[in-house]
């Protein structure tokens, strides 16, 4: 006797077993079918990115819930999506529509990414999350680790790794065009919310439409104030990342993919204007890594808050407001924007004749449609968790740097910066009672 096998049964199992089951697409079977009919996604998160989110997830895909501590977003979003029910606790949300949901997408703040994740994934939820990945190293270990023992299908929102262009760029790098790396420089416009702030001191009334308490989430509690929410969390220690957290996902991922630049041997920071609750108004960065490899040593310097490296490193040129710019032995190369999309090779007159190597990457359906494809059986988004809890690592080793205000020398092996226990806290979080891992 033939065994029925469940719409959701299906779809968990085919992420589980890499199974690409778009292969199968001409095919009259039953898996194929299957495999081609729309997920049931839940969205936790829908104002800021969690709005570009739902509507690109949207576009193709049965939005059945929104989740969010603010009935002005949750209304907001369901003049599109009128069918969904709505939440403001996404515990809740997960306990009473578990078996409705295939999928979720959070896009909360940076301190609250885990806490809903890995409580999705546990129930064999796929997971779409914003970027940086987690709010700390240990949470991003957990969401990699969480990933890949309910075999679910990931992706991080650092949506500029599905473009062709980017993808071209790390094959040209790795290519070795310009020789061994033994430099790289990042710069961003961020911050642009407030950083370098003190804690406020008002306490007016949580407006009626805000879940104060739920907002929280693991953090410790606290009077609401309007200096936290929305979009200025991002400056704040105890809820967001600070431009480096913002961004780095960003930025630094054409050379992280490109190099390998994991695990550094150290991390040095200069914070101006930093306070002992809120990010610097600016601040540079250098990790030191290792040789990787066949990859020999390096140095990646960071700048935000408007530094940036001596504009003599692009041959006298201005440097726009954000860009990555990568030294190597045979030549340098320059990527002016955010994503990695671009790049130039100097100087000019050398590289006139140079002629693309061959693909090496697959190219990317789309930055939405890539997750969807791998929640259905296909091949694993290129910013899976296996590869956005690294990056995210990397990153934020920096601002373990920058907050401690010490070198940190990283043992990666047992999360641990060497002589500085002022980091502890940092790289695993004390959540407050109800709210776990």
């Amino acid at each position: 006797m033939s065994k029925t096998i469940s719409r959701r049964d299906l779809l968990k199992g085919t992420a589980a077993g890499g199974l690409g089951l778009l292969i199968l697409k001409s095919s009259k079977s039953a898996f194929a079918y299957e495999a081609n009919e729309k997920l049931n996604v839940a969205i936790i998160g829908c104002g800021g990115r969690g709005g570009g989110n739902l509507h690109g997830i949207g576009a193709t895909e049965n939005i059945v819930a929104l989740c969010d501590v603010d009935a002005n977003a949750i209304a907001a979003a369901a003049k599109d999506f009128p069918k969904a029910k709505h939440y403001t606790d996404f515990r809740k949300m997960l306990e009473e529509m578990g078996s409705q949901i295939d999928a979720v997408a959070v896009s909360t703040p940076d301190h609250t990414h885990a806490v809903a994740a890995v409580m999705a994934m546990k129930m064999g939820k796929h997971c779409y999350c914003e970027k940086p990945l987690t709010y700390s190293i240990w949470e991003a270990r957990v969401m990699r680790d969480t990933a890949r023992k309910h075999k679910v299908a990931t992706q991080m929102g650092n949506q500029g790794t599905a473009a062709d262009g980017f993808r071209e760029t790390v094959e040209v790098v790795r290519s070795g065009a310009i020789g061994q790396v033994y430099q790289v420089l990042v710069w961003s416009n961020r911050p642009i919310w407030p950083q370098g702030m003190q804690a406020p001191t008002d306490t007016p009334p949580v407006p009626k439409e805000l879940a104060w308490d739920d907002w929280l989430g693991p953090a410790a509690a606290r009077p609401y104030s309007p200096a936290y929410l929305p979009f200025v969390w991002r400056g704040w220690i105890d809820f967001g990342t600070g431009a480096l957290g913002d961004m780095g996902c960003h930025t630094v991922n054409m050379p992280f993919m490109s190099l390998n630049l994991r695990n550094p041997i150290s991390v040095t920071a200069k914070a101006i204007d930093k306070t002992d609750v809120a990010y610097p108004k600016q601040s540079i960065v250098e990790w030191s890594f290792p040789q990787r490899g066949d990859l020999r040593a390096a140095k990646m310097t960071w700048y935000d808050g408007g530094l940036k490296p001596d504009k003599n490193v692009l041959d006298g040129r201005d440097l726009p407001g954000s860009g990555v710019l990568l030294l190597g032995e045979k030549g340098k190369l320059f990527s002016p924007d955010d994503y990695g999309s671009s790049y130039e090779l100097l100087p000019k007159e050398q590289f006139k004749d140079f002629k693309k190597p061959p693909q090496s990457l697959p190219r990317s359906p789309g930055h939405y449609a890539e997750w969807i494809r791998a929640c259905k059986g296909g091949e694993p988004a290129m910013s899976n968790f296996d590869y956005a809890s690294a990056l995210t690592e990397t990153i934020l080793l920096g601002n373990l740097a920058i907050v401690t205000g010490k070198p940190i020398y990283w043992d990666a092996e047992n999360m641990r910066a060497i002589g500085c226990p002022e980091a502890d806290p940092h790289i695993h979080p004390t959540f407050r009672r109800g709210w776990s891992l």
